[in-house]
């Protein structure tokens, strides 16, 4: 596995990684939707501080990983119901 040393710029400040070639493309996105989010309170919100702003990007992120979670186990649930229904039916026309 092929490692790459990139620099991620959040916040004004530079942070250099070491992380595998197939996640770099991932990190830069994720950075450049941080610092757009940062922009985004700042102006919108009258952000002033990094760290409110930093604050701010965590809640909203940790909110939408939280939403995606439950909203994919809703759907494995779901899927399950729907497979034992059909696994119910099966068993009972091979009767």
């Amino acid at each position: 596995m092929e490692v790459r040393r990139i620099t991620i710029n959040i916040a004004g400040r530079v942070y250099p990684l070491n992380v595998p070639a197939a996640e770099e493309e991932t990190l830069r996105k994720v950075g450049k939707q941080i610092e757009n989010m940062i922009k985004d309170f700042e102006q919108n919100f009258d952000v002033r501080d990094k760290q409110d702003a930093l604050a701010m990007c965590a809640l909203k992120l940790g909110t939408n990983a939280e939403v995606v979670s439950m909203n994919y186990e809703k759907t494995i649930q779901s899927t399950n119901e729907r497979l034992a229904k059909i696994n119910q039916s099966l068993n009972e026309t091979g009767k």
